[in-house]
């Protein structure tokens, strides 16, 4: 069974998305950082570990970043707050369309 919900850490000045498996490990996991939110994740587990295994893993991490590679009850100072999964896939897509079109920006600027 899943479970999604996000955490506010203040040293970072970042909102943490996460969605989680049964045993703790995140499957999904988004960042929004600053006063204005900015997308600067909405990476997947699975579609990193395709992209490790095709050789395409530092362009999947330019686009998408990564997710966390600890079960989440590992980690100290999480204060989450529960989230549906309605909710959860509000943020993701927001959060997937601002990575690509930032990946699409940084190769136009670059060519």
């Amino acid at each position: 069974m899943k479970h999604w919900f996000r955490s506010y850490w203040t040293e970072e000045d970042t909102w943490f998305y996460f969605e989680i498996d049964a045993d703790g490990w995140v499957t999904r996991q988004v960042e929004l950082q600053g006063p204005h939110e900015k997308p600067i994740a909405a990476a997947s587990l699975a579609e990193r570990q395709a992209a490790q295994q095709a050789g395409t893993l530092a362009y999947y991490e330019s686009t998408f970043g990564a997710t966390a590679e600890v079960p989440l009850h590992e980690w100290d100072g999480h204060e989450p707050h529960d989230l549906t999964l309605e909710e959860f896939e509000a943020i993701w897509l927001a959060a997937r369309a601002a990575c690509r079109e930032g990946s699409r920006n940084r190769a136009t600027r670059g060519a």
